[in-house]
């Protein structure tokens, strides 16, 4: 029998319940993920972490979120559960690790684009940019073009004579069709595009 939102929000009173179109969605406080994960785990057979995510709400507080997808074999339902990140300067929230070892290299992800750190993750370090990367290219403030950068390695700069310049991102975020909704067709790609001939 599948888990409704109502009977976690009844046993769990720290939840609070969270809109979504297609799964069943609860909020949880980041000092109480530990405990709602090991119940969901231990009592309610969500037995894989199916993915973790994260937001950047850019002027909403708290202003990240990380988004947890548990899956439950037997019933067949996905949970997702949004985590907010209580320090808009310096977000963090405890790691899964611990209860789903699937959510090491999720977890990584997130810190590498987004900086938001995990708390007991037992290897948080980058996994896409380099370590000492200045930025983190999924933060709302990064543009879609990119930054130029120092290559990290000092003699291949020397050598090269070049300088990392971020590819631009093909077509930018999709927006619908002025005045349109996206029921109407397919969205269409706002074009962000730059090249050498055209800043």
């Amino acid at each position: 029998m599948s888990l409704t939102q109502e009977a976690l929000l009844a046993q769990f009173p720290f939840l609070s319940a969270r809109d979504s179109l297609d799964f069943v969605a609860v909020n949880a406080p980041a000092d109480r993920l530990i405990e709602f994960a090991t119940a969901l785990r231990d009592e309610h057979g969500f037995a894989m972490l199916a993915d973790v995510c994260a937001m950047d709400w850019n002027q909403a507080s708290p202003r990240f979120s990380v988004i947890h997808h548990f899956y439950n074999g037997d019933t067949k339902q996905f949970l997702r559960v949004n985590c907010p990140a209580p320090d808009d300067a310096a977000p963090a929230i405890p790691s899964l690790t611990g209860l789903y070892p699937g959510a090491n290299w999720h977890e990584r992800e997130a810190y590498d684009l987004m900086g938001i750190r995990f708390t007991g993750h037992p290897d948080l370090r980058r996994i896409l940019m380099w370590e000492g990367y200045p930025y983190h290219p999924l933060r709302k403030e990064f543009p879609l073009a990119g930054i130029e950068t120092e290559l990290p390695a000092a003699d291949t700069a020397e050598a090269t004579g070049a300088r990392v310049i971020a590819a631009p991102m093909a077509g930018g975020p999709f927006v619908s069709a002025c005045g349109s909704t996206l029921a109407g067709g397919e969205p269409r790609a706002l074009d962000q595009s730059w090249n050498d001939n055209k800043p």
